[in-house]
């Protein structure tokens, strides 16, 4: 699955070692194929304000493409 760059996509999974829940919105800001020719990205996570709060690399299936049927949400760190 090719996502588009510079575009938000959510999580599918949680990456606890960042403090992200599966449905958090990131940013993706690279996209990139591994030695064993597994797709990933780049993302870049924001705060509610705008400032980024994480910046690490997921596979491709760790991401999926946002719906019209969803909504943002705010929650708590």
């Amino acid at each position: 699955m090719k996502l588009e760059l510079y575009k938000d996509a959510a999580l599918t999974r949680d990456l606890p070692e960042h403090r992200l829940r599966r449905g958090d919105i990131v940013k993706l800001v690279d996209h990139h194929v591994a030695p064993d020719n597994t797709e990933g990205y780049s993302i870049e996570v924001f705060n509610a304000i705008g400032d980024t709060i994480a910046v690490t690399s997921v596979p491709a299936a760790a991401l999926e493409t946002l719906r019209e049927d969803e909504v943002f949400s705010a929650r708590t760190l």
